[in-house]
């Protein structure tokens, strides 16, 4: 499977060959939603917290007598007391779950897939710009029709070119190491340079 590759002028830069092992796989929407879930879930911070019985501040002493007038509380501190503690409140924990080497590998194959087959997957030349001027790099991704565009680089992402993109709307730009399954679903057009295709074809095959 051939694709064409063009530069940031918006000119024809040859031919590449992509591998059908990692581009040309079936999309399957369970795979892309489960390792979806798995990131979201993974990045939740999880330190919601309720102060409960236990914890909040005031005497031990019992309230009123056990006899003689009075419901037979034991403690100011009980929940259906105000500024008393909160009955099954959330507690801080970890919100991340499992999912296997093999089922994230085929996640992220499955979504380079899915972008070669909606026709959203570009590879650029290179990401070299003269400065990190960000008028100017938002005319050519104009001139380019990248709206919504995930640039993936090589080992390492062009500092200016990453400096010119960073206050662009819906641009985002990741090295090839940082390549996931959610930034890429979440933009419209998936861009790869020459580096970045053969560092994921390295790995992913």
């Amino acid at each position: 499977m051939k694709i064409a590759v063009t530069s940031l002028d918006n000119k024809k830069a040859g031919e590449v060959e992509l591998n059908a092992s990692v581009f040309g796989l079936p999309v399957r929407a369970d795979l892309l939603a489960r390792m979806v879930n798995y990131q979201l879930a993974k990045r939740r911070a999880g330190t919601h917290k309720v102060k409960e019985r236990g914890e909040v501040s005031g005497s031990t002493r019992k309230i009123k007598k056990q006899k003689g007038g009075g419901a037979r509380h034991g403690s100011i501190r009980a929940n259906i007391f105000r500024g008393g503690g909160i009955v099954h409140g959330p507690r801080v924990r970890d919100h991340a779950h499992d999912l296997t080497k093999k089922v994230r590998l085929l996640a992220l194959k499955t979504a380079l897939s899915a972008k070669v087959a909606e026709g959203k997957l570009m590879v650029l030349e290179n990401t070299e710009v003269k400065g990190p001027k960000t008028s100017a790099l938002a005319k050519q991704l104009t001139a380019l029709g990248w709206s919504s565009v995930l640039v993936i680089d090589g080992a390492t992402v062009n500092e200016s070119f990453a400096l010119a993109a960073r206050n662009i709307p819906c641009v985002d730009v990741l090295p090839e190491q940082g390549a996931n399954v959610y930034d890429i679903l979440r933009r419209d057009t998936l861009v790869l340079t020459k580096d970045a295709l053969v560092a994921l074809e390295a790995r992913l095959k």
